[in-house]
């Protein structure tokens, strides 16, 4: 079942990349409709400093984009030593379960963005990923007494 638990990551990690190239085909033509030219900017310019500089729904793929460099960065470790110690049909549900909410969560953020309702889908992701969390943690733990079921 490696194969399996191992997919959600990868799943997750394209639609981390969706969301880069998303940034990016909003994020240039707003830069370049307000005429700001890159060419001309400061050495060591960063993506933050556009804040209150291009139209809010421009930054809310940004702000998406950086967020799933945060999180799921312990999304991806926790999957792997599942995987590594014998995931179960559980695990693998779980996993599907928080990247699906997290792409959810993704378009919510990037289009309509209203906070209550992203909060709460950030809420169910971080309770998903503490339950992976805690059963790598028990894999490990208990590996002479096999897979955690």
């Amino acid at each position: 079942m490696q194969g399996q638990m191992l997919a959600p990551a990868a799943a997750l990690v394209c639609w981390s990349l969706v969301m880069l190239l998303w940034m990016a085909a909003t994020r240039f033509p707003a830069m370049a409709k307000i005429g700001i030219d890159l060419g001309k900017r400061p050495p060591g310019g960063r993506g933050g400093e556009l804040q209150g500089i291009l139209p809010d729904p421009v930054m809310w793929k940004s702000h998406n984009y950086t967020h799933l460099m945060e999180q799921p960065t312990i999304f991806y470790p926790a999957v792997i030593v599942i995987a590594l110690m014998g995931a179960t049909s559980l695990d693998v549900r779980l996993a599907w379960a928080y990247v699906a909410i997290r792409i959810v969560h993704s378009l919510w953020q990037a289009s309509i963005n209203r906070i209550p309702v992203r909060a709460g889908l950030f809420f169910v992701s971080s309770f998903i990923l503490i339950a992976l969390a805690i059963r790598a943690l028990l894999a490990t733990l208990f590996a002479t007494q096999g897979v955690i079921t």
